[in-house]
């Protein structure tokens, strides 16, 4: 699991710029799926499941849904699997995207990062957002939490999954991402739903599961 566990932190290295971030994803494409397979990498699992608990099947089908930092479409994949069928995939490495192409699980692809700054995603465009891996050194800033509040319709809910160890280690989450989802709800922007610490989300680490609905 070592070369595995290198790959991927490559990609989360203390001070990596965005930049670099996704140049190295574009590097490691080919062999993301194989590196992060399940029992490595469970968080598009986790994810869906939570996202099974949360809406039934009868309208699982109809329900837009955005997968925020897409990747090769693992999570995509998981979706389907539960019948959520209309799924759309942000995510900066074309060439991570040119992988989930093949897998067919995604109706449209914005080649995008999420900042602080608009994408060019109308407001109020999906029922849920969800996230898995998406969070991390040089990945999506905490300032992102307003553009994905924007993209989603009020009542719509939002599910990312992140690895916990993250919350402190990371220096652009440490002390501030917490706070600023507190900021969002005291703002009557979302609500928290649930903040769940799942075990083995990735490399057998605790992954902590945030469930918001938007207002």
């Amino acid at each position: 699991m070592r070369e595995e566990y290198n790959a991927n932190l490559k990609c989360h290295r203390q001070g990596i710029s965005h930049e670099e971030m996704v140049s190295n994803y574009n590097s490691w494409a080919a062999k993301y799926d194989w590196d992060l397979r399940p029992g490595i990498y469970n968080g598009p699992e986790i994810i869906t499941k939570f996202m099974a608990e949360y809406y039934f099947s009868d309208i699982r089908e109809t329900l837009k849904i955005i997968d925020v930092a897409a990747g090769t479409g693992r999570v995509g994949e998981e979706l389907k699997k539960y019948g959520f069928k209309n799924v759309d995939a942000l995510e900066p490495s074309d060439k991570m995207l040119e992988i989930a192409k093949l897998k067919k699980t995604y109706k449209n692809y914005h080649i995008e990062s999420l900042s602080s700054h608009k994408t060019k995603i109308n407001d109020d465009s999906y029922d849920c957002l969800i996230s898995s891996g998406g969070m991390g050194e040089g990945h999506i800033p905490t300032a992102a939490l307003q553009e994905m509040i924007r993209i989603v319709r009020p009542g719509g809910s939002l599910f990312i999954v992140m690895r916990e160890e993250y919350l402190k280690e990371v220096k652009e989450y440490n002390g501030k991402l917490e706070p600023f989802m507190e900021e969002l709800t005291e703002k009557q922007l979302w609500r928290r739903k649930s903040r769940i610490v799942v075990p083995n989300y990735s490399f057998q680490k605790n992954g902590v599961v945030f469930i918001y609905e938007i207002l």
